[in-house]
C-alpha cells in the first residue's frame, strides 16, 4: 500500500511553519488515539500515520531531507518505519507538554521566590510633607530555631520518599502514554518526615511578629508605595523571600489642600482691607508670614508664595503656595455703622464697585441687543 503524502496527511502545506504542523499533529492524535477509538484498527493506523509524518516534519533536518529526496531520505533518517528513532514519550511530550507537564513530568519541587506582602499606613499631612521614621509590626514566617528549617525532629532527619523513591515524581500509564506526576506524597521534594519537629509541626516555619523601621521620605502623598526589599512571606525550597510594600494614605489637613507639590490655601480678608489695602497674616507649612494685599482686592484673588510648598519625592524642586483671598462681609453691625454704610453707599455711586458695573453693563447689553 503506497504511503500518502506527509503534509497531506497533517493537512497543512509545505511552507507550513513548525507551529501550524504541532498544531495539526494534535488535532488528529486527540482524535485518533487508540484510547479513546478502542477496537477501531482505522483509527489506530490513522493515528500511527499522523505520527509518522510529525516525527519527520518536526525535525528541520528530517523534513529537509524528505522535501528533497521523499519516503526514501525519511526511512533512512529513522522516519518512515512506525514511530522511527525517536521514542513516543518524546513525541508525546513536545505535542502535550503544556498540557501535562511535558514528558519528562512536573519533576522535583523547585526553588521559588516569596509572595510579596502590603502593609497599609495611614500618616498625618505633616508626616507626608516632611517625611519621619516609624515602626510597624508584621507577623511574618521565620525559618523554625528549633529543627533549624528542616522540619523534622531534633536527633532525626527526613527520609527518602518511598513513593517517588527521592525523585519527587511519579509514572502513570495512560494506555499507550506514560506520563510523570508530582510525587503526592512528599509533594516533589523526594523526602518525607516520619517524625516532624514539634515546635512548627513539620512545616520547617514559625509565625513570629517582626518589627521593621519605615523610613517615610518628605513628599509622599496617598498612594506611593515604600519597598522594604527581602521583607515579603519566605520563598519556597530555599528560594528568595519577597518584598512588603507600604502603602501610604495621608490625611486631610484642616487649612491645607494638595496639588501635586503645591498647597492650597483661603485666607480671609476684611472689607476694609480690601477695599484700602494692607497686610494680612499668611500660615505656611513652617511659620505664619506677612503678604500685602493691594487696594481693591476682590474675593478670589490668588496670591502665589513661591518655594512655600512641599519638597518633590524624587528630588525635583519645591513647589508653592496658592493664597485664595475671601473678602468677608461684616456682620452683627451696631445702628452706627450701618449709617456710615449707607452714607458710603450714597456717595460711592457706581464707580467703587468695577465687577459689579461691569455685570449691570453686559447684562443693558444683552437686552440692547435683543430689541
Amino acid at each position: 500500500m503506497s504511503k500518502r503524502d506527509y503534509y497531506e496527511v497533517l493537512g497543512v502545506h509545505k511552507n507550513a511553519s513548525d507551529s501550524e504542523i504541532k498544531k495539526a499533529y494534535r488535532r488528529l492524535a486527540m482524535s485518533y488515539h487508540p484510547d479513546k477509538n478502542p477496537d477501531n484498527h482505522e483509527a489506530v493506523d490513522k493515528f500511527k500515520e499522523a505520527t509518522e509524518a510529525y516525527e519527520v516534519l518536526s525535525d528541520a533536518q528530517k523534513r529537509a531531507a524528505y522535501d528533497q529526496y521523499g519516503f526514501a531520505a525519511s526511512a533512512g533518517m529513522g522516519g518512515g518505519g512506525g514511530y522511527g528513532a525517536r521514542d513516543f514519550s518524546d513525541v508525546f511530550g513536545d505535542i502535550f507538554g503544556d498540557i501535562f507537564g511535558g514528558a519528562a513530568g512536573y519533576g522535583r519541587a523547585r526553588a521559588s521566590r516569596g509572595a510579596d506582602l502590603r502593609y497599609n499606613m495611614t500618616i498625618t499631612f505633616e508626616e507626608a510633607v516632611f517625611g519621619k521614621d516609624t515602626t510597624v509590626k508584621i507577623p511574618k514566617d521565620e525559618l523554625c530555631p528549633k529543627c533549624k528549617g528542616s522540619g523534622a525532629k531534633p536527633g532525626t532527619t527526613a527520609q527518602t520518599c518511598t513513593q517517588c523513591r527521592g525523585t519527587g515524581q511519579t509514572r502513570i500509564q495512560q494506555g499507550f502514554f506514560s506520563i510523570s506526576r508530582t510525587c503526592h506524597v512528599c509533594r516533589g521534594e523526594g523526602k518525607v518526615i516520619p517524625d516532624p519537629c514539634p515546635e512548627c509541626r513539620g512545616r520547617k516555619y514559625v509565625e513570629i511578629e517582626k518589627t521593621l523601621t519605615v523610613k517615610i521620605p518628605p513628599g509622599v502623598e496617598t498612594g506611593s508605595r515604600l519597598r522594604l526589599t527581602g521583607e515579603g512571606e519566605i520563598g519556597a525550597y530555599g528560594g528568595p523571600p519577597g518584598d512588603l510594600y507600604i502603602v501610604i494614605t495621608v490625611k486631610e489637613h484642616l487649612i491645607f489642600t494638595r496639588d501635586g507639590d503645591d498647597i492650597w490655601c483661603e485666607v480671609p480678608v476684611s472689607m476694609v482691607t480690601a477695599a484700602l489695602g494692607g497686610e494680612i497674616e499668611v500660615p505656611t507649612l513652617i511659620e505664619n508670614i506677612k503678604l500685602k494685599v493691594p487696594a481693591g482686592t476682590q474675593t478670589g484673588k490668588v496670591f502665589k508664595l513661591k518655594g512655600k510648598g512641599i519638597a518633590n519625592v524624587r528630588g525635583h524642586g519645591i513647589g508653592d503656595e496658592m493664597v485664595r483671598v475671601a473678602v468677608e462681609t461684616p456682620a452683627n453691625l451696631t445702628e452706627k455703622q450701618k449709617e456710615l454704610l449707607r452714607e458710603f453707599a450714597k456717595l460711592s455711586g457706581e464707580d467703587v464697585n468695577p465687577i459689579s458695573k461691569g455685570f449691570i453693563n453686559k447684562v443693558k447689553d444683552i437686552f440692547n441687543a435683543d430689541k
